[in-house]
């Protein structure tokens, strides 16, 4: 399945694997929802979604496919992986 993403205003950007969208998560207090709005993007290569997330100010990356790829490259750390009903979430700000 491909991965998905969305840029939205601002510099905040979306990433999912494509077979979570339209899904919700809920594990304890905490809830996903992997909605159509803020995550159906385009259909793009590893290659093109990790430039995007180089200079990104924010995004939001859910999905084993995703999170996995933004490791990989070192846009995030696996330490700040969360995981919602067995859906790895990641999150990266600017500072």
């Amino acid at each position: 399945m491909p991965i998905l993403i969305k840029i939205h205003d601002k510099g905040v950007v979306s990433v999912c694997d494509s077979e979570l969208l339209g899904k919700c998560f809920d594990s304890g207090n905490l809830h996903l929802e992997v909605n159509e709005r803020f995550f159906k993007g385009e259909k793009r290569t590893e290659e093109y979604i990790v430039e995007i997330l180089k200079v990104s100010g924010n995004a939001t990356i859910v999905g084993k496919k995703s999170v996995a790829m933004a490791v990989k490259n070192n846009i995030i750390d696996q330490k700040s992986v969360k995981i919602i009903k067995g859906v790895p979430v990641a999150y990266l700000f600017a500072v």
